[in-house]
This record gives structure tokens, sequence and C-alpha cells, in this order.
């Protein structure tokens, strides 16, 4: 396992494991909070480290490893940790912009914003790669499969119908990685 994924593994598992015996004032404290709330500056990035149950925590981590690993061993540590925190960073400002249009008072937390740019950084490097999706085991293309994850994001988060799910900040996740690795390719080729 490449080192940058184990050590955000291991550092959201730990930060998990001191949620569990901290509770309510680690939430407080590093949550992500609407700008209206107890927003504090270091929540865009402090959020992504804790996680509201065990399969929240299993879920991210594991879309963690399956897309980082292979990302890293591509754009090298810092790079990749550059790619990871760009996508947290984008996801906690767009759901800061969606709270405050919606007037939504709670708390966010996951990797999960994180973890949608890597997906997204995943299919614009490896678009051809097959992925196969957990329920239903369908193989798909790594460029359909962000497609349709971002559709389906869009649809959740303009509906409103899996409530207490992020989606916009997943969709902001995918937009910083998708603006890391552009600047990347401009970058190389100017």
């Amino acid at each position: 396992m490449s080192s940058g994924v184990k050590t955000l593994l291991i550092a959201t598992i730990a930060s998990f494991l001191l949620e569990a015996g901290a509770g309510e004032d680690m939430i407080a404290a590093l949550a992500l909070w609407p700008l209206q709330a107890n927003f504090m500056p270091w929540q865009l990035v402090t959020y992504a480290f804790l996680h509201a149950s065990l399969a929240h925590l299993a879920f991210n981590m594991y879309g963690l490893w399956m897309f980082g690993s292979e990302l890293e061993n591509l754009l090298g540590r810092r790079a990749f940790l550059q790619l990871y925190f760009a996508s947290v960073l984008s996801a906690g400002i767009m759901q800061l912009l969606v709270t405050s249009f919606t007037g939504g008072i709670y708390p966010t937390v996951g990797a999960s914003g994180g973890v949608f740019g890597l997906l997204l950084a995943y299919g614009m490097c490896f678009p051809n790669r097959i992925i196969v999706l957990l329920i239903p085991p369908i193989p798909l293309p790594a460029r359909l499969f962000v497609i349709l994850f971002a559709a389906i994001e869009l649809m959740l988060g303009v509906t409103g119908t899996q409530a207490g799910v992020a989606h916009f900040a997943h969709l902001g996740g995918m937009i910083g990685g998708y603006l890391v690795i552009r600047h990347w390719r401009r970058k190389r080729w100017s």
C-alpha cells in the first residue's frame, strides 16, 4: 500500500476511534459547521477525519484505498496528497455555500468529498479501466462510472431524496479533483 494512502487511512481510523471516545465535544470543534453556526476555518480540513458511523468510515476508506493507491503510484505521494486535500477543501467550500443558501444548521463529517475527488481524478487518469459496482455487480469503464456517480449525486442533491448526506459536498470534491488534474495537465503541456 502506498505511503500517502496508508497515512490517511491510519489518521482517519485513529480519528474515528478518538471521536467514539470524545463524542460531542470533538464534533463541536472539528466537524464542518455552517457559516451561520459554529464555523471555524480549520474545520475545512478536520471534518474529513470524522465519520458518522462505522459503515460511513468503511465505505470511505475502501474508496480511498481503491482509487488512491493507483493515483498515488501515478502521481507520487506529494501530488496525491495535494489532490486529496484540494478535493476535501473544495467539498467543504461547496457544503458551506449550500448550507448558506438552505439555512441548514447541522455539522458535516466524512472523507467522502476527498474520495469523490479521487474518483473523478481516477476517471480522468484511467478512463478505460474497468470498475465493478458493488451493488449490482456491473463492470463499467471508469469514465462512465464517474459520470453515473456524478449524475446520481446531482439528482439526489437537487431532490433532497437522501436526507443527511452532503451530496453537493461530494460534487464539490469532484470539482476540486477535476481542477487539480486539469491544472497539472495544462502545466505539463505548456
